[in-house]
């Protein structure tokens, strides 16, 4: 069966950093690419940024030049590092996997991510705040 586990979230002040981590089994990385989620109190999950197999990423306008996603093969992990952390970045975090081709993953109106996506973990908290 197919399992996501997040972990490494917390709390950090403004201007700090944080990295996820997202350990993947029963699932083999492949032309659909995996993502970083998040989802704020009373907002829908917005995708924060996504990677293909071949190491192809893609990123939200909001989080450009302060995060970034990677994927070491090896050990089958899903990583985010954030840095320059603002307290609009407070959300639960998700690690996703077999979604869509990188090239269509795209920030604009339409099906909801959690119907995009097969696979999820179960989430980890981010609070940035002063």
């Amino acid at each position: 069966a197919q399992e996501l586990v997040e972990s490494g979230g917390g709390s950090v002040q403004p201007g700090g950093s944080l990295t996820l981590s997202c350990a993947v089994s029963g699932y083999r990385f492949s032309s659909y690419c995996m993502g970083w989620f998040r989802q704020a109190p009373g907002k829908e999950r917005e995708c924060v940024a996504a990677i293909d197999d071949v190491g192809g990423t893609k990123y939200a306008d909001s989080v450009k030049g302060r995060f970034t996603i990677s994927h070491d093969a090896f050990s089958n992990t899903l990583y985010l590092q954030m840095n320059n952390l603002q307290p609009e970045d407070t959300a639960t975090y998700y690690c996703a996997a077999d979604g869509v081709p990188l090239k269509d993953i795209q920030w604009k109106p339409g099906p909801r991510w959690e119907s995009i996506f097969s696979y999820w973990g179960q989430g980890t908290q981010v609070t940035v705040s002063a």
